[in-house]
């Protein structure tokens, strides 16, 4: 049985807040830097070179990528192993180390504390956080800042089991194409297909943690995720929606059983921006 503090969760969270708004992912670079080796469109170049250009900046100046530092995503592995000790509950020490780490690195604070009565929490809280339990002694964060152009662009539809594979090829293109230039493309895309109609969006946004690059480990879905690659690309939506051969630097699925009369597909699209770490206790 392993022992973990809350209040080194708190202290971790603050961290994770601050390096990951600042720090793009290798994987996402490696991305980019392929994008503008293949782009077509001088225009398009010129955009994917000013994104490398300022992921290198907010690397050596230590700040960050995008005034959009996002809503505080979680996804928490908790070991069956693990014991917490501290004030409240993990969920609460997670929230501590937001407030602590958007206020000590002056990163926006982008949260209200009602939906339709709009005062600013002043600290980014409350966080949202995905629990899962898994075996052993492990505890987990992974934190995604999530911007809120990207994720007023993504879109989730309950489809017929007859539209089948066509059919949530038809829905991504679709979403694609209306989104445009607004999630601030290259894009990334998630998608989740089955499960419930809460559980699809999840699916869509936990796609998102694969680094880009990977292969999903099913043969059918890998190569649909090839698939959908290109066929957002030919959409012509391009960098920064100005046209061009590269829309979108990735397709990651995840998939889920799900009922006999239901086909969930739920699309999340993550800007060029797409911001991970992960603390491991």
């Amino acid at each position: 049985m392993k022992t973990v503090d809350l209040n080194e969760v708190t202290g971790r969270v603050a961290d994770l807040c601050g390096k990951a708004n600042c720090l793009l992912g290798e994987d996402v670079i490696a991305a980019l830097e392929k994008a503008r080796r293949a782009e077509q469109s001088p225009t398009g170049r010129k955009i994917l070179d000013q994104i490398l250009e300022n992921a290198r900046l907010a690397r050596d100046k230590n700040a960050p990528l995008c005034q959009d530092t996002g809503f505080a995503v979680f996804f928490v592995e908790l070991g069956t192993e693990v014991r917490l000790q501290g004030e409240g509950t993990l969920e609460e020490a997670i929230n501590r180390g937001v407030a602590r780490g958007y206020k000590e690195n002056f990163l926006r604070k982008s949260i209200v504390r009602d939906p339709l009565n709009r005062v600013n929490t002043g600290d980014n809280t409350p966080a949202v956080v995905h629990l899962t339990q898994v075996p052993g002694d492990r505890l987990s964060l992974t934190f995604a800042p999530k911007g809120g152009g990207s994720e007023n662009m993504s879109r989730l539809a309950m489809l017929k089991p007859a539209d089948g594979l066509e059919g949530v090829k038809r829905f991504v293109i679709e979403t694609v194409q209306i989104a445009g230039a607004n999630p601030c493309p290259p894009i990334i895309v998630g998608l989740g297909i089955g499960a419930t109609f809460e559980k699809c969006a999840w699916l869509a946004k936990k796609a998102l943690l694969r680094p880009l690059g990977s292969r999903h480990p099913v043969a059918f879905y890998a190569d649909l995720e090839e698939e959908l690659l290109d066929l957002v690309n030919r959409t012509g939506v391009g960098p920064q929606g100005l046209g061009g051969t590269t829309t979108a630097l990735g397709v990651l699925i995840e998939t889920h059983p799900c009922h006999i009369a239901s086909l969930p597909v739920a699309l999340n699209m993550q800007c060029h921006s797409a911001r991970h770490l992960t603390a491991v206790f």
